[in-house]
């Protein structure tokens, strides 16, 4: 699927046409995402950006419609077709944050660095005080760090002020533990909210927030209010105002932590299935491993205002002494024993496969399971197990081999 921007000058004596709705336009319905950014300062009309959803051949003829319009309201199309790999679209680089005075002082952020990919969905994981959301709130300029820098598709979030930081944070939307929504105002209203401080005129937000709330799965909601609605469909409410402005990198602040198990995992794969069709980079903080476990593609772990580790998920998974594997797979205590512990772990190959028991027959060696788990990592079963393995320390050596040729990542613990 093709996600592309648009950004359409506009004659200003010309009534712009959504291209979606109405004219000739209509036949591109449901491949136009809606108009974005109608009004500049004093509301005078300076462009429109679209999102279009369909092949390079439709593209193309949407961009010659657009180019023969009549009247010709649009004097230029320029086409913007983000790249979803091999560029950095999230770069925090040495960033401290204190709170508090000198002699009191609480240091949030200690010289962090983290890096997200253009695209990807990264998970910050970490138990409360980590640091995590004082690290959401600076990317956005909630907060401003003490030291370092931040930058957001290859802006400095850290210079901009007035004018300048709301057009970036345009670009940014967020989602938050608790929704936030306006419990006066319906759920389209509260959708439209964003579209509003931006001067966006009235049938310009209506269009896009019917449009985004049945991208989002909350068709025929749009006059309800709050109140009436589930925890995960005010979640939804909540994202769909966070995209309503049509942004390039979603925030998620603890966005599930309130929601049982079951929308949780809803929730998840809308972000994921979003992340996926309108090439969305989310950054996503959380204390809950299952939220990694299911859409994060890396990911970082976070403890006393530190990084202590960072990278693609798979990556990590197969590193030694990874924070993040040992609590993904949690095996219990490692017991007193003479002989020796590997834990092996399955990524990437068949988990059914009779390891253990060819191992045992093969090398004459009565091998012990401590402990094993399996789990599914975006969508493949990734499994861990840990082994007690007798035997002097050759023919330890020969089984530790055996297993890491058949593609086995194999770490030593003792």
């Amino acid at each position: 699927m093709l996600v592309t921007k648009l950004s359409l000058s506009v004659d200003t004596t010309a009534l712009p046409v959504c291209p979606g709705t109405s004219g000739r336009g209509g036949r591109f319905r449901g491949e136009v995402l809606g108009l974005i950014e109608l009004c500049g300062p004093g509301g005078v009309i300076l462009g429109l950006k679209f999102g279009f959803v369909a092949s390079h051949s439709r593209l193309a003829e949407f961009l010659d419609w657009v180019r023969t319009m009549s009247p010709p309201a649009f004097a230029e199309a320029s086409v913007k077709i983000p790249s979803t790999t091999g560029s950095t679209m999230i770069s925090v680089g040495r960033v401290s944050k204190s709170y508090g005075s000198r002699s009191t002082a609480v240091r949030a952020l200690d010289d962090v660095s983290l890096s997200v990919a253009r695209g990807e969905i990264f998970g910050v994981v970490g138990q409360s005080g980590a640091g995590k959301s004082t690290l959401i709130r600076t990317i956005n300029s909630l907060e401003r760090p003490d030291s370092g820098s931040v930058l957001v598709d290859g802006r400095e979030m850290t210079t901009l002020s007035g004018t300048e930081l709301r057009a970036a944070r345009h670009n940014i939307g967020m989602i938050f533990q608790h929704f936030n929504l306006l419990s006066s105002r319906t759920v389209q209203a509260n959708v439209e909210l964003s579209l509003e401080i931006t001067g966006a005129g009235r049938e310009a937000r209506r269009y896009r927030a019917l449009e985004i709330l049945e991208l989002v799965g909350l068709h025929g909601k749009a006059g309800a209010y709050p109140a009436q609605l589930s925890g995960g469909q005010k979640q939804r409410v909540g994202i769909a105002r966070a995209l309503a402005s049509n942004p390039t990198v979603l925030l998620s602040d603890e966005a599930t932590s309130a929601l049982d198990p079951e929308t949780t995992r809803q929730i998840l794969d809308l972000i994921r299935q979003l992340s996926k069709d309108l090439g969305l980079t989310v950054l996503l903080i959380t204390h809950e491993m299952d939220v990694v476990k299911r859409i994060c593609d890396s990911a970082a772990v976070m403890s006393g205002g530190r990084i202590l580790e960072q990278g693609p998920v798979e990556q990590l998974l197969t590193t030694e002494k990874s924070l993040l594997g040992q609590a993904l797979f949690q095996l219990g205590e490692i017991p007193e024993t003479s002989n020796a512990i590997v834990e092996i772990t399955f990524n990437g190959v068949k988990t059914d496969r009779p390891v253990i028991a060819q191992l045992a027959r093969k090398h004459g060696i009565d091998v012990g399971i401590l402990g094993a788990a399996v789990e599914t990592i975006h969508g493949h079963q990734t499994g861990r197990t840990r082994l007690e393995l007798p035997g002097d320390e050759r023919t330890v050596a020969g089984a530790v081999a055996d297993l890491r040729s058949q593609g086995l990542f194999v770490e030593v613990i003792k």
